[in-house]
């Protein structure tokens, strides 16, 4: 420890200094030289007190970050006191445990490189109809801060690996029983989530750890599922074309019957319209409008002695 060291320091510088003293006494009884060995001295002892303080301050000052918590520890027993964030002078003989109390996150993925597993590390779950499922998952967690002293207790530092793990892989495995694969997919993937994440809380409760969020982030059926899944996808997509395509055309025959009963009616107007005088009048015009024309233009048509042309007007 190094309050320990510091001590053993002080005691050696304190030694030195009384034992070259005591050496530098009978040589100057010989000699009368005393000067040289007393910087000597000095120097020793005034060294191995410096560096025999600073051992003991840093053994006794505990910094702890922001966050985390401290647990102390003094000879095997946790104490009941957590150090927060800050300055704190503890005892000397005290070894301070710090465990974060910061939002972290638990990834299972079958990718090897993305969870805290380095290998295929997703979870097989049977579902509700009898099939094998691989759920890919990022759990979201932390430590309770006044809870730190009794998980370091009960559990320990690892208490991941020891209760958040199990716990998550568990509460996956249950959740999906309830449901059928599909529903795991698609259907009911929200319903699914919140009751992992309610049997995570249950198998944590006591146990100073809180499970903020569960992401499921993939799910991986049986290839026979997956095929009949994008099968009905692409008869549904069909089926909406085919009903675009039918409105597409029952819009194209109301145009047509509307245009067709148009076209009736504007014919019975136009027929109720055609007396003879009517017809005389549009001819003459027509020959007035040839003869004012620029173009040289030539109409032989038969005629009758009113100059009418010859057209059944009946």
């Amino acid at each position: 420890m190094l309050f320990v060291f510091g001590l053993l320091v002080l005691l050696v510088g304190i030694v030195l200094w009384f034992i070259i003293g005591a050496a530098a006494g009978r040589r100057a009884a010989l000699t009368g030289a005393m000067g040289a060995i007393n910087i000597v001295r000095g120097i020793i002892s005034g060294l191995s007190l410096l560096i025999g303080i600073i051992a003991i301050l840093f053994s006794i000052i505990v910094i702890i970050e922001p966050g985390e918590v401290g647990v102390q520890v003094l000879f095997g027993s946790a104490l009941p006191t957590v150090l927060r964030e800050g300055f704190h002078i503890v005892n000397p003989f005290v070894k301070v445990e710090k465990m974060s109390v910061r939002t972290q996150e638990y990834t299972m993925s079958v990718v090897s490189e993305e969870g805290q597993v380095k290998r295929d590390d997703s979870i097989e779950a049977l579902t509700k109809d009898g099939l094998t499922v691989k759920l890919d998952v990022t759990v979201w967690y932390r430590l309770l801060p006044e809870q730190a002293v009794n998980v370091y207790r009960n559990i320990g530092p690892d208490y991941v690996n020891i209760v958040v793990r199990p716990a998550i892989r568990t509460a996956l495995r249950d959740a999906a029983s309830y449901f059928n694969a599909v529903d795991i997919y698609a259907g009911k993937r929200e319903e699914f989530v919140q009751l992992c994440k309610s049997k995570m809380d249950d198998a944590l409760s006591g146990k100073g750890v809180i499970v903020e969020r569960v992401l499921l982030r993939n799910v991986a059926l049986p290839d026979r599922v997956r095929q009949a899944i994008e099968e009905k996808l692409s008869a549904e997509q069909e089926a909406q074309r085919m009903e675009f395509v039918l409105q597409k055309e029952r819009l194209e025959a109301e145009r047509k019957r509307v245009e067709a009963t148009g076209l009736a009616d504007a014919q019975k107007i136009i027929n109720a319209t055609l007396t003879p005088q009517y017809l005389q009048y549009l001819y003459l015009t027509s020959l007035q409008k040839m003869a004012e024309s620029q173009n040289t233009t030539f109409l032989i048509a038969p005629y009758d002695r009113n100059f009418l042309p010859l057209i059944n007007v009946k």
